[in-house]
C-alpha cells in the first residue's frame, strides 16, 4: 500500500422533458446546491451568504459585515472589499475558490490570493494562497488572511478602515471561466491577560502514530464544502467518491488535541489502470478556513493507496510559529478535512471508489485561553454528537423548500404533478419497471448508516 503521511498536515436517463423540468423547478429552490456535470456536485455555499461584487479599486470597494459572502473572480482579476475593524479583536478573512467540477486548472500556478491592507496600503498579518495539487482536477481550495492584535505585532493595530484584497492568478492554458468565491469574515476577541507562550520546541511528538483500526465501521456521506461538511469523530468511516469529486468532513478538536487522519483507496477491479501521479488528496483546514499546511496528494496505479495527516496539538501560542502547518492549529473548534479523488482515476474506478477515512483525535483536552467575550466559532469547543451527519442537520432539502415560501411551493407541486404524468407515460412506453428499487441498507450491526449527504441546510463553519 502506498501511504503518504504529512505533518503539514448508474441508472438510465429519463426523457428530456423530465430533465428540463427538474432543472427549471428544483435548482430555483436551493441555489447553493447546484449540480455539476458528470454527476459531481458543485460547492454548496452558505444559505445566508450575502452576494457582493468586489471592486477593482479601494475607492469603490463594497463593505463587508461579519459572515459569509459570495462573488466570482476571473483570471488576472483583483477585487477589493472594505471592512471597519476595532483596535482589540483579531479578524480573519477566508476565501474559498470553488471552480465548477470539470473546469480546467493548472497545478500550483492557478491560485487565489488573499491579504488585508490598512488605508495606507500596509499589508497586515499573514496573507494566504490557495492553489491546486491534483494534476488538473478542479476542486474547492481555501486559505485566509488575518489582522492580528498583540504585543509582538508592529502594525495594523489601530481601529479604522481596512481592505480585503482577493486576487486570482493563472496561466493562459487554464480555463477562462470565472470562479465562484465564498468570502468569510470572523473575529476573535481579545484575551483577558497576556497571550500564552508558544509551545516549547519538540513538545509535540513528531512520530506519526498508526491510524484507528476499529473493526466496526460507520457509513458517512461527506459534504460538498465547509457549509455541509459531515461530522465525524474517532473511528473508521466509509464513503464513496466519484472521480473528480471532493468531499468534506468536520471533526471537533479541543485545546491540546491533535488530528491523526488517513484517507484510503482500495485496489482497482478494472481490467486495466494507468499511473495517476496525484490521485488522492487530503487537506486540513482550521475553524477560520485557513489551510493547515499544504494538501497532500499520493499516486495511484491499481494498488491500495493512502493520504494522511498528523497535525500539531491545538495551542493559542501556535500562531507565532514560522511553520504554517503549526500556526494553523491555533483555535479549538471544528476542523475540516477535504478528500479529493482526481478525475484521472476514472479508468481505475469507472463506478466510483470506496473511500475509507480513519480519524483520531489525540491528546487530553486542556483549558483554553481566557477571552474577554464569547469566542463564537473561533476557540469554542463543539460537542461531538450527530456523528456522520451534515452540519446543522435540521430539515434538509424539504426545509429549504419550506423556506422558499408558498409561491415556490405551488410551483413545485405543479411541476412535480407534470413530472409524474410524464414519468408514467415514459414508463408505459418501455418494458421493465418505471422506477428502479432503492438499494437495501446494510444489515451488519457493526455498520450504521449516516444521514443523506445533502439533506441539511449548511451552517457557517
Amino acid at each position: 500500500m502506498r501511504h503518504a503521511r504529512t505533518h503539514r498536515t448508474a441508472g438510465r436517463r429519463g426523457p428530456a422533458a423530465l430533465a428540463a423540468l427538474a432543472a427549471l423547478v428544483l435548482p430555483a429552490l436551493a441555489p447553493g446546491a447546484a449540480a455539476a456535470a458528470d454527476g459531481v456536485p458543485a460547492y454548496r455555499t452558505a444559505p445566508g451568504g450575502t452576494p457582493v461584487k468586489g471592486a477593482a479599486s479601494t475607492a469603490d470597494a463594497p463593505r463587508l459585515d461579519r459572515g459569509q459572502h459570495t462573488d466570482t473572480i476571473r483570471r488576472g482579476e483583483t477585487k477589493h472589499y472594505a471592512v471597519v475593524l476595532d483596535g482589540t479583536s483579531n479578524a480573519y478573512f477566508s476565501a474559498v475558490a470553488a471552480p465548477r467540477p470539470g473546469t480546467k486548472v493548472e497545478d500550483y500556478t492557478d491560485r487565489l490570493t488573499v491579504r488585508i491592507e490598512d488605508s495606507g496600503g500596509t499589508t497586515c498579518g499573514p496573507d494566504g494562497t490557495a492553489r491546486f495539487h491534483s494534476g488538473g482536477t478542479a476542486y474547492p481550495v481555501a486559505d485566509y488572511a488575518a489582522r492580528l492584535i498583540g504585543p509582538d505585532v508592529p502594525s495594523c493595530r489601530h481601529a479604522g478602515p481596512y481592505y480585503l484584497v482577493v486576487g486570482r492568478e493563472g496561466p493562459q492554458t487554464s480555463g477562462p471561466e470565472p470562479w465562484p468565491v465564498e468570502i468569510g469574515y470572523l473575529t476573535e476577541p481579545a484575551l483577558k491577560g497576556r497571550p500564552p507562550s508558544p509551545p516549547a520546541a519538540g513538545s509535540g511528538s513528531s512520530a506519526t502514530p498508526a491510524p484507528p483500526t476499529d473493526a466496526a465501521t460507520r457509513q458517512v456521506s461527506g459534504g460538498t464544502g465547509f457549509n455541509d461538511a459531515a461530522t465525524v469523530g474517532k473511528g473508521v468511516w466509509k464513503d464513496h467518491l466519484t472521480p473528480g469529486e471532493t468531499r468534506f468532513y468536520r471533526v471537533p478538536v479541543d485545546w491540546g488535541q491533535r488530528l491523526d487522519l488517513s484517507a484510503e483507496l482500495p485496489d482497482s477491479t478494472a481490467p486495466a489502470t494507468e499511473f495517476v501521479p496525484s490521485a488522492l488528496g487530503l487537506a486540513v483546514y482550521n475553524p477560520a478556513r485557513g489551510a493547515v499546511g499544504e494538501a497532500g496528494f499520493v499516486p495511484y496505479q491499481g494498488k491500495p493507496a493512502a493520504a494522511g495527516a498528523f497535525t500539531a496539538p491545538v495551542a493559542y501560542g501556535n500562531r507565532s510559529a514560522p511553520d504554517r502547518a503549526v500556526a494553523g492549529m491555533r483555535f479549538a473548534g471544528w476542523y475540516y478535512v477535504a478528500v479529493t479523488l482526481s478525475s484521472r482515476t476514472a479508468v481505475a474506478f469507472p463506478q466510483g471508489a470506496a473511500l475509507t477515512l480513519r480519524a483520531d483525535v489525540r491528546g487530553t483536552p486542556q483549558a483554553g485561553p481566557g477571552y474577554v467575550s464569547p469566542a463564537g466559532d473561533l476557540g469554542r469547543t463543539p460537542g461531538d454528537d450527530a456523528m456522520g451527519r451534515p452540519a446543522q442537520e435540521a430539515g434538509g432539502p424539504l426545509k429549504l423548500v419550506a423556506y422558499a415560501g408558498i409561491g415556490a411551493g405551488v410551483v413545485l407541486l405543479a411541476g412535480l404533478g407534470l413530472w409524474t404524468v410524464l414519468a408514467r407515460r415514459a414508463a408505459a412506453a418501455r418494458p421493465g419497471p418505471a422506477v428502479r428499487p432503492a438499494p437495501a441498507l446494510p444489515t451488519d450491526q457493526q455498520t450504521t448508516q449516516a444521514s443523506p449527504r445533502r439533506s441539511a441546510p449548511p451552517r457557517d463553519g
